[in-house]
């Protein structure tokens, strides 16, 4: 399974996977919302409808206090439920969308799960000569260890911030990029030790918080990558006659078993071990290996930086780029959209995260909606 979805299983990178196949999915159950009770349960009305109960006109509603998104009437309670009707309202990280400048970025929770696990953070600074340059990370959370939602969130934040204070410093962004990795890897490590030794020895069956990480630098001339597990990102240039291409190699089972040669790709991929990671962040990880690449892209494009909750519907370059807008390089937000409408519509099975960042690197403010 992917990142989201198992834990992790072994030390060593993967070779490169190119054009694996998508692994069929069932189709995506009604998203409906559930209410606490239905009538019928109630001894009144019968059927499918759900009845709400009017508010009461007599309590008069707190100052500043949250309205239910679904009967616009009950008061929120403190732990995210109407006290009218019983719907569970949103959380922050249920949607998230971002633009800073030609950065662009969006999260969403998916159809399937609970709350969303991906992270992600762009930015825009400028090098010492003054040029400009451009900054996605996005972070997946490993759900069969404990609060990966705080492992992602921690992770994109320092990365981010690692390289918007060394770039403009002058540090290579390659050199810069290996950094972040390292201090984003140092983050998740704190929420380990948070814990505590008492919390860890009686729960000691749980996974350290952990994630998997995918980055990009994007300057006038220059594209690196970063990554730790089985996020991705894409070339997509601006020139569909061009090729696109996959620029990071998956840390998981199936691409090990390919690199090694002791598997074809459909095998491999065919196996219910296909998606385990084998490299992420977290204090329970092997050696930690930060990848990084560096690119000179020949011609105007876009980068797509990704969770599997996006590439598990677009997985191999060419599908990705069919699926990219042919604006996306010019509305970064708006294509970002776009994609994580893609991953819905084939299911939603996961977290859906995608970063987008034009190349070569425009000056902040460059990009729209």
């Amino acid at each position: 399974m992917s990142a989201s979805d198992t834990a992790p299983t072994g030390a060593d990178a993967a070779a490169p996977v190119q054009g694996a196949p998508v692994q069929d999915r069932p189709a995506a159950s009604g998203a409906g919302v559930r209410l606490d009770r239905r009538a019928s349960d109630e001894g009144g009305g019968g059927g499918d409808d759900y009845t709400l109960q009017a508010p009461d006109p007599r309590v008069a509603p707190e100052p500043h206090a949250a309205v239910c998104v679904a009967c616009r009437a009950g008061r929120v309670d403190d732990d995210g439920y109407c006290e009218n009707c019983g719907h569970a309202q949103p959380r922050e990280r249920d949607h998230m969308e971002q633009e800073r400048g030609p950065v662009a970025a969006v999260s969403d929770r998916g159809l399937r799960h609970h709350r969303n696990e991906d992270a992600f953070a762009v930015g825009t600074t400028t090098l010492p000569d003054g040029s400009p340059v451009s900054v996605a990370v996005v972070c997946d959370g490993v759900s069969s260890a404990t609060r990966p939602d705080e492992a992602s969130l921690a992770a994109s934040r320092a990365a981010n911030a690692s390289l918007l204070d060394a770039l403009p410093r002058g540090t290579h962004p390659q050199q810069a990029m290996h950094e972040a990795i390292l201090a984003a890897s140092e983050a998740v490590n704190a929420l380990a030790d948070e814990q505590g030794v008492e919390a860890r020895e009686h729960a000691p069956q749980q996974n350290a918080p952990a994630c998997t990480i995918v980055a990009a630098v994007v300057t006038a001339g220059l594209l690196v990558v970063g990554w730790v597990g089985d996020s991705r990102t894409y070339w997509i240039p601006v020139d569909r006659s061009a090729p696109a291409a996959r620029l990071t190699e998956d840390d998981s089972w199936a691409a090990q078993m390919v690199a090694a040669g002791l598997m074809g790709e459909a095998e491999a991929y065919a196996d219910h071990r296909a998606h385990a990671i084998t490299g992420w962040l977290g204090a329970d990880a092997y050696e930690l290996e930060p990848h990084t690449a560096a690119f000179k892209p020949d011609r105007p494009g876009v980068v797509v930086v990704c969770t599997d909750g996006l590439w598990n519907y677009a997985e191999s370059a060419d599908e990705m780029a069919e699926a990219v807008p042919a604006d996306a390089a010019e509305r970064p937000l708006h294509a970002a959209r776009v994609l994580v409408g893609h991953a819905l519509d084939g299911g939603g099975h996961d977290n859906v995260t995608v970063a987008l960042v034009p190349f070569p690197a425009v000056p902040q403010g460059a990009g729209s909606a």
